[in-house]
């Protein structure tokens, strides 16, 4: 429906239907400023839309022109060139039509957004101070009309007439007023039909142009193109005529062993990770090495190259380092040995046949199982005992700090192998309490053995810490009777080196967290399982701490105590692994630090830093 006419009379009646059409225009014309004003923002969201569209073209452009395409070989056929130089062809054509668009936008302003603002600004700002004047005139006029109309019939004839004649002019001066804001109105409804229109179309015309202007170069840009195709059809022949051959050639390298080598100067070379010590534990660093068998000269490249000359090769077990493909080389240059990590199974096989390496002593979990819980095994792990407890039992981090790997293969082997010799090689405690760990974890079966692995756990998470214990010590009574003798024996021992932690600071729940892989441990290898090992700590200090008290079996043991709420906190407080004075565990990075009431043992573990470089831990001795 559209707006009601505006006649010129009404404005002398000024009735309120009047006012009703009047407002009609004056709303209309609020909706076109709004629009106009809208459509210029969104005119300049276009241009500067259109100005990031040519920036981001003309880098591609620019990208293109620089791009050297390179072909393989040392010449190149026609096709090869042409298809070189289609890079820089393209960077032409997408220039040329920036071109274009450059203009485009640049004239943008000018055509479209200047235009539409000037005739928001003047034409329909002026009906907006029109309508101002005429609400001021209004205003005044009906006041004036108001107080004429008060004046007293009984005033002289020349006062009456005096206002009669004021009151015309001010009449006069509000129709002029009416009739200048209609007149107005109506002009700026007939000019936007044209002024706000012909910016729109010429700014259309300039884009209309830029498209001619591409269209144009894409009918000059044909003939090139439809050669550039015949171009890029004829490499897409040669590259499929050829594929065939290459992919033949693939096959025979993929079907080659995977241990193949290329032919070389050296008897083997490649990347391998060295174990590297630190303070506070060890690094794996890559290097490039080579190896000649005939001068055994072994060479590591990273940011220097280092010489060494080989003197021994073993390949390292799997279960005394938590890395894969590992084996040890000792050189004439250092002292003890150095650990590698080769890429693979394959590779390490390569390695160790180029150095003429060796398989360590590994005598298997059965022959282990069979010695270790004999009368071989029981004098064994005694005179470790005897050993410690006379020699050593007051060092610092005993069971933490390692002994020299290769003395404790040469004393397995001289302890389990075949010739089953005297303990010659037992001189020093810190090769026995090693050997003390190693002999546990190569068991085929714990001492706390599989069958009970579970039913140990679900003892340890029992709330009621009394339960736990008389739980655990129930499932001890089951053991084997040779485990439990031996279980016996070590906890015996491990309860007296508790005993002066004051010196060797290996409290209870520190010798807990280091035999707990030792004596118990789960016969799947899951993340499950991993999970429970500081279960496997609990029960394992839980025995240690209560193997001198010998509760009644003979009295069934209750049934166990209703879980805690799981709606609530698991616990009142953490699972703990000694009922009596815990002291601070201050070995990194396993253990956690000292608390404000060990200051005395971190006094004594400065005394003796000089003594014994406790920050050297193997740690791989720790968890198998």
């Amino acid at each position: 429906m559209g707006l009601p006419t505006l006649e010129f009379s009404d404005s002398f009646l000024d009735s309120p239907e009047f006012r009703e059409r009047l407002q009609c225009h004056e709303i209309e014309l609020e909706r076109t400023n709004r629009f106009i004003k809208d459509l210029i923002k969104d005119g300049n969201m276009l241009i500067s839309a259109l100005t990031s569209l040519s920036l981001a073209v003309q880098r591609f452009s620019q990208s293109l022109q620089e791009f050297q395409f390179e072909c393989i070989g040392d010449a190149e056929t026609d096709d090869e060139v042409n298809i070189a130089q289609s890079l820089k062809e393209f960077s032409q054509l997408l220039s040329t039509m920036e071109e274009e668009r450059r203009r485009l936008i640049q004239n943008a302003d000018d055509v479209l957004i200047s235009p539409l603002e000037r005739f928001r600004k003047e034409q329909i700002g002026a009906v907006k101070e029109g309508k101002k004047q005429f609400d001021k005139e209004t205003e005044r006029y009906y006041s004036v009309l108001e107080k004429h109309l008060s004046v007293s019939s009984k005033k002289k004839e020349t006062q009456l007439q005096e206002a009669d004649s004021q009151m015309s002019k001010d009449r006069q001066v509000f129709y002029d007023a009416s009739l200048q804001y209609v007149f107005k109105i109506q002009e700026v409804q007939e000019r936007k039909k044209f002024e706000f229109v012909e910016p729109l179309l010429a700014f259309l015309q300039g884009l209309f142009t830029f498209y001619h202007e591409g269209y144009e170069l894409a009918s000059e840009f044909e003939p090139y193109k439809q050669q550039l195709q015949f171009n890029l059809q004829n490499a897409r022949n040669n590259f499929e005529s050829t594929r065939a051959e290459v992919e033949r050639l693939m096959k025979r390298i993929r079907s080659a062993e995977e241990d193949f080598k290329a032919p070389s100067c050296f008897t083997m070379e490649g990347y391998l990770y060295i174990q590297e010590k630190r303070p506070l534990g060890s690094v794996w660093t890559r290097y490039y090495c080579t190896y000649e068998k005939s001068s055994k000269m072994f060479t590591m490249t990273e940011s220097a190259r280092i010489d060494l000359h080989l003197r021994s090769c073993v390949r390292r077990k799997t279960d005394s380092i938590d890395k894969r493909f590992c084996f040890d080389i000792e050189v004439v240059e250092r002292h003890g040995v150095i650990t590698l990590q080769a890429l693979s199974e394959a590779n390490r096989r390569l390695w160790m046949e180029a150095m003429d390496g060796k398989e360590p002593v590994c005598i298997n979990r059965i022959q282990y199982r069979t010695s270790f819980l004999n009368e071989a095994g029981f004098n064994f792990v005694k005179k470790c005992i005897e050993l410690i407890e006379s020699r050593g039992i007051t060092t610092l981090g005993l069971y933490r700090t390692g002994g020299v790997n290769s003395k404790v293969q040469r004393l397995m082997t001289s302890v389990f192998g075949e010739e089953q010799s005297k303990l010659t090689f037992l001189s020093h405690d810190t090769v026995a309490d090693l050997c003390f760990l190693t002999c546990g974890r190569c068991l085929a079966e714990p001492v706390l053995t599989y069958r009970l692995h579970k039913e140990f756990i679900k003892a340890a998470k029992y709330d009621d810490q009394k339960y736990r214990v008389r739980a655990i010590h129930a499932l001890v009574h089951k053991l084997p009777e040779k485990n439990r003798t031996m279980l016996d024996l070590l906890t015996n021992h491990l309860f007296n080196v508790s005993s002066h932690s004051d010196q060797n600071l290996m409290t209870v729940s520190n010798l807990g967290m280091i035999f707990g892989p030792t004596l118990m441990r789960s016969q799947e290898e899951t993340v499950a399982a991993m999970m429970n090992i500081k279960f496997q700590n609990i029960v394992v200090e839980l025995i240690i701490e209560n193997h001198h008290k010998a509760p009644d079996l003979t009295v069934p043991l209750p049934p166990a105590p209703a879980p805690s709420n799981r709606s609530t906190t698991r616990r009142s407080k953490a699972i703990c692994l000694s009922t009596g004075k815990r002291r601070a565990r201050l070995y990194p990075p396993t253990l956690c630090l000292a608390d404000n009431d060990s200051e005395s043992e971190i006094e004594k573990l400065i005394e003796k830093k000089n003594e014994i470089n406790f920050l050297k831990w193997k740690r791989q001795y720790c968890y198998g």
